[in-house]
C-alpha cells in the first residue's frame, strides 16, 4: 500500500497572516505573552516538517491490517509509540488542550499545525485526540482529588484516554443506554457496570494507563439522556497517594472492529465491571430527588469540540488527495487537446473535464478550510476575550458553525475524495496509489461524534431557533451585509449578486419550512434537514471565499502579475469565481426542492423497499 504525503503550508499562512484577524486573538491577555504574528511562519514549517519526518512513516509502518486484537491485547505498529511521545513531549500533542496551560499555542495555530498532522496519518491521530478531549472534562468537571490523579497524566500523554458513549443497543439514541453505576461507601466512587462499542483507542499497548469517561445511569436517574451520569474509569486502578498504578480495574476488551479505513486506530469493544469490581469516580453531583444527572451536558463540551476535530479530519484527507491528484494530473500524458487532435499527447491537467475536477478540489477545500479557521478563530475569542458582549456574539456565531464544519465538511469529503481518485483514473483504484485508502478512511467522519443527520438536525432545530432566532438571523445577516458591501467591486460583480440572491433564497427555505410546521407537517423538518444543512455550507463557504478572493484581488493589484505569488493569488479569485457560480446555485435548487413538498419518501409503502 503506498501512501504519499503531499501537503502545503501557504493556505494556512495567507489564512493566518493576511486574512484572519489573527493579531486580535494573539493580543488576548493569555497569548500576547507568548505569540507574536512574525511566529507563525515558522511554527507552520516546523509542524510540517513534524508531519512529514515522525507521523507520515506511521501511516507507512501501518501495515493492511493496522491494530491487531489477540487475547483481550491490542498492539499497533510500532511507530506509533515513538510518535507518540515525540508528538506529546515536544508540544504538539494533548499539553495544547489545557486550556489552564501558560503557553498553550491558540486553536487557530494549533488546528493548522493538526491538520497537517492528521493529513500524514489519520489512523495515528485519534490517540493523541481522544486524550486531549477527555482530559479536558477531567479538568473541567473533576474535583480537586479527581483532577489531582489524573489531569497532569492525560494533559502529558502518560495516560490516554477515551470517551464512551455508544452500546451495542443504544447508539445514537444515548438516553436508551444500559450500563449503570452503583453507590459505595465513597460518595465520590461508583461501582461501574455495562459495555460500550466503537470506542476509538479503547486499547492500546501505547501508554501504561487508559481513562476512560464513561456515561452510566446511577441508581435513581431518570429515563432518557436527562438521568444519565459521567465517571471516570481508569483501566488500571492508581494509588491515590502515590499516583503508581497497583492493579487491574475490571474493565476488559473483547474485540476491536473490522473497519474499512483508519484500521490502525483501534476501536474496541469494552466491558465493565464483569468481576463486578469496576471502580469509576463521578464528575459533577449525582443524582437528586428529580433524577437528573449532568453526565450529557459534561460530555457536549468534549462532544462539540470532537465535532470541529471529526470535520477538520475529513478536510485533512481531502487536502492530501487533492496534492497528489494535482501532481498525477501534472505527470500523467494521456490524449491530445480537443482543439487539435492531431497534436501531441498532453499532461491530463489540460484537458477540461481533468481541470473541472481539481478546481472542484481546489474551490471546496479551500472554502471548507476558511469555515474552519473562521470558528476556531470564534473559539479563541469566546475562550479568552474579556469583553461580555464579544462573547456572547461570538459563542452565537460558533455554535451555528458547529454542525456545519462536522456535517457539511465530512459529506462532502467522501465525494471529494472519491473525485480525486476520478482524476487518477483507474490508478486511483489501484492500492499502488493512495487515493484508495483516503477514500476508505474519510468516509468515518460523517459518521463518528453523532452522524450527520444529528448535526442537521441540530442546525435547523435549535441553532436556527437560538436565542428566539435571533443568533441565527445575525449570522445570515453579516452575509447579506458582506454581499451588498462588495456588490460592485469590479470583476465579481455577479458572484456578490448570486450570494445576495442565496441569501434571499435561504430565508424563503426558512419561511416554506416555518409554513409546513405551522401546518402540523412536523415531519418534513427531518425530511429535509440534510438538504438545508448542505445548502447552509453552500452559503457561508461562498462568503468565505468571496472574502478571501478580495484580500487576493488586492495583493494582485499591489504587485501585479509577474510577482511570484500572483497564481496562488489568481487561484484564490477563480476558487471564489467558481464556488459562486456553480456550487452556490445548489440553495436555489433546495429551495425548488423545499417549496415542491414532495412526500414520496413519506408515502412509499416500506414493503416495497423489501420486496427482492
Amino acid at each position: 500500500m503506498a501512501s504519499n504525503f503531499l501537503f502545503s503550508t501557504r493556505d494556512h499562512k495567507f489564512i493566518l497572516n493576511e486574512w484572519l484577524d489573527t493579531e486580535k486573538v494573539l493580543n488576548l491577555e493569555h497569548f500576547k505573552d507568548y505569540y507574536s504574528m512574525d511566529m507563525i511562519d515558522e511554527i507552520l514549517d516546523s509542524a510540517l516538517k513534524v508531519a512529514k519526518e515522525v507521523v507520515a512513516p506511521t501511516r507507512d509502518d501501518s501495515g493492511e491490517h493496522g491494530a491487531q486484537f489477540k487475547d483481550g491485547q491490542v498492539t499497533t505498529p510500532e511507530s506509533f509509540k515513538k510518535a507518540y511521545y515525540f508528538m506529546n513531549d515536544n508540544g504538539w500533542g494533548c499539553s495544547n488542550e489545557d486550556h489552564e496551560l501558560e503557553g498553550a499555542m491558540p486553536q487557530i495555530i494549533y488546528r493548522a499545525c493538526g491538520e497537517m498532522f492528521a493529513g500524514a496519518h489519520t489512523g495515528f491521530l485519534p490517540y493523541l485526540l481522544a486524550t486531549s478531549g477527555s482530559a479536558g472534562l477531567v479538568s473541567s468537571f473533576g474535583s480537586e482529588r479527581v483532577r489531582r490523579i489524573f489531569k497532569e497524566k492525560m494533559f502529558s500523554g502518560q495516560w490516554a484516554g477515551t470517551m464512551c458513549l455508544t452500546e451495542p443497543s443504544a447508539g445514537s439514541d444515548v438516553g436508551d443506554l444500559l450500563t449503570r453505576a452503583y453507590p459505595t461507601d465513597d460518595p465520590e466512587i461508583w461501582k461501574i457496570k455495562g459495555s460500550k462499542c466503537f470506542i476509538t483507542g479503547g486499547q492500546q499497548d501505547i501508554t501504561e494507563n487508559i481513562v476512560h469517561l464513561v456515561l452510566a445511569r446511577c441508581e435513581g436517574g431518570r429515563p432518557g439522556t436527562g438521568g444519565i451520569s459521567l465517571f471516570v474509569v481508569p483501566r488500571e486502578r492508581v494509588d491515590e497517594a502515590t499516583g503508581e498504578i497497583v492493579g487491574f480495574n475490571d474493565v476488559n476488551c473483547i474485540g476491536i472492529e473490522h473497519k474499512m479505513g483508519i484500521r490502525a486506530s483501534a476501536t474496541a469493544v469494552l466491558t465493565f465491571g464483569d468481576e463486578n469490581d469496576c471502580l469509576g469516580y463521578l464528575l459533577g453531583k449525582a443524582p437528586g430527588e428529580d433524577g437528573k444527572g449532568e453526565g450529557m451536558a459534561q460530555m457536549f463540551q468534549m462532544m462539540n469540540g470532537a465535532r470541529m476535530e471529526t470535520g477538520h479530519a475529513a478536510l485533512s484527507e481531502v487536502v492530501v488527495a487533492y496534492h497528489n491528484a494535482c501532481s498525477y494530473a501534472a505527470d500523467r500524458i494521456q490524449g491530445r487537446a480537443i482543439t487539435n487532435p492531431k497534436g501531441e499527447r498532453l499532461p491530463i491537467i489540460k484537458h477540461e473535464d481533468v481541470r473541472r475536477m481539481l478546481l472542484d478540489l481546489k474551490a471546496y477545500m479551500e472554502g471548507m478550510r476558511a469555515l474552519i479557521f473562521q470558528t476556531y478563530w470564534y473559539f479563541d475569542m469566546v475562550e479568552h476575550t474579556h469583553d461580555p458582549e464579544e462573547k456572547k456574539k461570538y459563542q452565537g456565531m460558533l455554535e451555528v458553525n458547529t454542525p456545519i464544519v462536522k456535517a457539511y465538511i465530512s459529506d462532502r469529503s467522501w465525494e471529494l475524495c472519491a473525485e480525486a481518485m476520478q482524476v487518477f483514473g483507474g490508478n486511483g483504484f489501484s492500492e499502488e496509489y493512495p487515493i484508495a485508502e483516503l477514500c476508505r478512511d474519510v468516509k468515518i467522519y460523517s459518521i463518528w461524534e453523532g452522524t450527520n443527520y444529528i448535526q442537521a438536525m441540530d442546525l435547523i432545530g435549535r441553532k436556527w431557533m437560538m436565542g428566539k432566532g435571533a443568533v441565527f438571523a445575525n449570522w445570515l445577516a453579516e452575509i447579506e451585509s458582506f454581499a451588498q458591501a462588495n456588490a460592485a467591486v469590479e470583476g465579481l460583480e455577479r458572484e456578490f449578486e448570486l450570494l445576495e440572491k442565496a441569501v434571499g433564497a435561504y430565508r424563503e427555505i426558512q419561511m416554506t419550512m416555518g409554513g409546513y410546521l405551522g401546518a402540523g407537517k412536523m415531519n418534513m423538518l427531518p425530511l429535509y434537514a440534510t438538504r438545508i444543512q448542505q445548502a447552509t455550507g453552500d452559503l457561508i463557504c461562498t462568503q468565505l471565499l468571496l472574502s478571501q478572493a478580495l484580500v487576493a484581488k488586492a495583493k494582485i493589484a499591489e504587485f501585479g502579475e509577474d510577482y511570484y505569488d500572483y497564481p496562488f493569488y489568481n487561484g484564490k479569485v477563480n476558487s471564489a469565481k467558481y464556488f459562486a457560480r456553480n456550487i452556490l446555485p445548489n440553495v436555489f435548487t433546495t429551495l425548488e426542492v423545499i417549496k415542491e413538498g414532495d412526500t414520496s419518501v413519506l408515502d412509499i409503502d416500506e414493503r416495497a423497499f423489501l420486496d427482492f
